[in-house]
């Protein structure tokens, strides 16, 4: 905060903003798992979401890498997309006998042992290659990525990211917000996937929206506060 002014933004190269309010609409990043190769494919073959993804690797061998408990739940949502579809049990957890049923009865093949890395063949990815050697041709990897929001700026204004839970799985960081993104923080409001880790596009637009008429609603709150002191005056 700034007197008079209320904030002051510095960018990288020692330029000044100064504005009464701030809407801080900086996203996330994905932190994928450290498997060699999966950061160069990373939205090319290699995806998590399959309402983002899914219609484009429709019917196509997919595999599921799992990192953790979801990693079962991830396998049959991309079964709706495709009838070939290997779940990689890599460094996740062992499923239950109920999940081993449930993933055999939609026809999931679950493959034991570490993945050491992809197989890339003329610029594509052609298979998942694990420790031991063996290559398993598939077109699509899934991965659970860890959804950290960008929140070094609202970390300096004093807001602090909480832990983001889903089935009991920490699966990322968020900086919490009332209905119309305002922070804790008065002045503050926030908007998209900073605040709010799976929304998709149409959703964080329609956070932005909202969060700018509820902006310009204290705006003119405070302006009319200030012009009745002023003709009080």
């Amino acid at each position: 905060g700034a007197e008079d002014v209320g904030f002051r933004v510095v960018t990288e190269d020692g330029r000044r903003v100064e504005a009464r309010r701030l809407l801080v609409t900086t996203g996330l990043v994905d932190e994928l798992p450290p498997v060699p190769g999966l950061a160069e494919r990373w939205g090319r073959e290699v995806l998590h979401c399959p309402y983002c993804h899914g219609h484009e690797v429709a019917d196509r061998p997919i595999g599921v890498l799992a990192t953790g408990p979801l990693a079962v739940h991830q396998a049959l949502m991309w079964r709706q997309w495709s009838d070939d579809v290997t779940l990689f049990l890599h460094t996740g957890p062992e499923p239950s006998a109920e999940e081993y049923e449930e993933l055999a009865a939609r026809d999931v093949a679950v493959v034991d042992g570490e993945v050491a890395g992809l197989e890339v063949a003329d610029d594509r990815f052609a298979g998942v290659r694990l420790a031991s050697g063996r290559v398993v041709p598939r077109e699509a990897l899934v991965v659970q990525a860890r959804f950290t929001a960008r929140s070094a700026v609202l970390e300096s204004l004093g807001l602090t990211p909480v832990a983001q839970e889903m089935a009991g799985t920490v699966v990322g960081t968020y900086i919490p917000s009332d209905p119309t993104g305002a922070t804790e923080v008065p002045g503050v409001w926030v908007a998209g996937n900073v605040t709010r880790l799976t929304e998709q596009v149409v959703g964080a637009a329609a956070a932005g929206l909202m969060a700018a008429g509820a902006l310009n609603g204290d705006l003119i709150t405070e302006d009319t506060r200030l012009a009745v002191a002023a003709r009080r005056a």
